[in-house]
């Protein structure tokens, strides 16, 4: 019992501290197999080749064990201080947001601009993704549930955390209480995992994703030569420089760079910056490639670009013109 309040005190510490800096939303989210499996699935085709993705919507009007199951979920997880983003009441919110962008119009009778990439990052999203799948099954007259639990960094896709195992066989047939059984004993290893992706967020930083790419029209690539502090740089290694100095502990990995495209990975940003007037400010993976934009803008560059944030971990800068 001791070692169970000193990991929820912990816990409470950790996200208190993170309520300064971008606080870290965590959700549950069925499994791609779980979804997949039971149908609960949308097709749509993508430059010509056919996707299947999960209908989490499909899946939650459907399937009453699933939002029984994801409700006991959440319960859990608050009580040891990790409270949840709600993946039901999220998908109504961007429905609801979709249909107010709709019937929204200027004066004049303008509609809101919303191009086909702004509608497809209108998603559900969370920075820590618990990806549940789980089974209920018989032995006899009795019931139990095996489940697989996966906690993944939604910027890195890492998984930071897992729980795998079965619950007793019990004769009660409510899938919440079954899953309670069957994870409780599971959960402290569980969020121990947790914690530890935190910490390491506040000693090292957040780890993302940066492209730098050139539009086609664009004069000057990666290989220009400028005048940088009476030294001659190409650009791209002014621009390991300003990553060098920038990122927490200088802790980036340049994975590939040609002319026109240079890819960065394991790059760690910091959780806070101070801004010109000694404010601090929670950072993330687009203003903190904005702030290189801006880097950019100034002499001897002059250079202008274009910021373009994909999904929460990763975002390009786009050289050449907005």
């Amino acid at each position: 019992m001791k070692k169970i309040s000193l990991l929820i005190f912990a816990a409470l510490c950790t996200l208190q501290s993170f309520s300064q800096a971008k606080k870290p939303t965590i959700m549950v989210l069925p499994s791609d197999i779980y979804c997949l499996s039971r149908s609960y699935s949308m097709s749509f085709d993508n430059q010509g080749m056919s996707q299947t993705l999960p209908d989490y919507k499909k899946a939650l009007q459907t399937d009453p064990d699933l939002r029984l199951v994801i409700t006991k979920m959440g319960q859990i997880m608050a009580d040891r201080g990790f409270p949840l983003k709600d993946l039901e009441q999220e998908l109504k919110n961007l429905e609801q947001e979709g249909a107010e962008m709709a019937m929204l119009s200027s004066k004049s009778g303008a509609s809101v601009a919303e191009s086909p990439i702004d509608r497809l990052k209108r998603t559900a999203k969370a920075d820590i993704i618990l990806d549940l799948d789980f089974t209920i099954k018989k032995s006899g007259p009795q019931s139990y549930i095996s489940f697989n639990l996966k906690g993944l960094d939604a910027y890195t896709s890492k998984q930071i955390s897992g729980a795998a195992g079965a619950g007793k066989p019990s004769s009660v047939s409510a899938p919440e209480l079954l899953l309670e059984e069957a994870v409780l004993s599971y959960m402290d290893g569980f969020n121990t995992g947790l914690m530890r992706h935190f910490d390491d967020m506040f000693a090292n930083g957040r780890e993302v994703k940066i492209l730098i790419k050139t539009w086609n029209s664009t004069v000057d690539d990666l290989e220009t030569e400028y005048d940088v502090n009476g030294e001659t740089v190409e650009l791209t290694t002014a621009i390991d420089t300003w990553l060098d100095e920038n990122c927490v502990s200088g802790r980036y990995n340049r994975s590939d760079a040609t002319a026109t495209m240079a890819r960065y990975e394991q790059v760690r940003i910091p959780l806070m910056k101070k801004d010109s007037k000694g404010i601090d400010r929670a950072v993330d993976t687009r203003s903190f490639v904005t702030d290189l934009r801006v880097y950019l803008t100034k002499a001897p560059f002059s250079l202008t670009s274009k910021v373009y944030q994909r999904g929460l971990g990763e975002a390009w800068l786009i050289l050449g013109e907005k």
